[in-house]
């Protein structure tokens, strides 16, 4: 319990640091540059509440991961120590598409909005189609995004049926995905709990997945080819975490 009230009291306290500075710098019109502010709050963040936490972060198929060019993750969702592994180890700017609820976290709503994340309206499919179409533009640019194709997170460990914007959103940006899988995080910290149980994890990166030439008819073979590439990748872990 002890270790649990140490993370929570860090938790916010990190929280507040690192998301006022990030608001800061929106206000004062900071630009959003390649390992500037925003990119170093978040990545300083998670590195922080990784080691707080005593979690130890094991990778796989990491050199397969482009930093010169723009890409889409599609990842599973487990655990806020997904989002956390991911962002303290992934290259160059990369952002969250994230669900609209997350705004009214305090300190991290507002950083997140001020740093380029994109917010989801589930509940609204043209609000949420406008969206993707905004972060298709930060892609184009050059900004790659993180994608959780399950819409939340699995109160079960178990992959839940993905939703087709992820896929929308790489045919519309034309880029590769690449497929992830967090390992071990949902019994690291399951959902509705505040019960912190450290053990190792695992990020697993699969093989680049192509959307050259695909077009918007082509988002339901697209899902299945990531899904499937996620479900091996879960199998694979296995063998990582031991």
């Amino acid at each position: 319990m002890l270790h649990t009230a140490w993370f929570l009291i860090n938790l916010l306290v990190s929280t507040a640091w690192y998301g006022s500075k990030a608001v800061a710098a929106g206000l004062l019109r900071v630009p959003n540059k390649p390992g500037g502010v925003y990119d170093e709050c978040a990545r300083r963040w998670s590195v922080w509440m990784l080691k707080v936490a005593g979690v130890e972060v094991r990778i796989s198929g990491y050199d397969g991961v482009p930093a010169d060019r723009p890409v889409i993750y599609v990842s599973n969702h487990q655990s806020w120590f997904d989002i956390w592994a991911l962002a303290s180890i992934l290259p160059g700017q990369t952002r969250f598409v994230a669900k609209k609820e997350l705004q009214r976290i305090p300190f991290l709503g507002r950083a997140m909005r001020s740093a380029g994340h994109i917010y989801i309206d589930r509940q609204n499919r043209q609000a949420a189609f406008s969206a993707y179409e905004d972060a298709a533009a930060y892609i184009r640019k050059g900004m790659s995004a993180v994608l959780f194709p399950e819409g939340t997170r699995s109160r079960t460990g178990d992959l839940l049926p993905f939703k087709k914007g992820p896929f929308v959103l790489a045919l519309a940006a034309q880029v590769p995905i690449i497929p992830v899988y967090c390992a071990g995080t949902f019994t690291l910290l399951p959902k509705g709990t505040v019960r912190l149980d450290p053990h190792p994890i695992a990020i697993m990166f699969g093989e680049q997945i192509s959307t050259e030439g695909l077009q918007y008819e082509d988002r339901d073979k697209l899902m299945a080819i990531t899904r499937k590439a996620i479900e091996q990748l879960r199998v694979d872990s296995e063998r990582l975490l031991g």
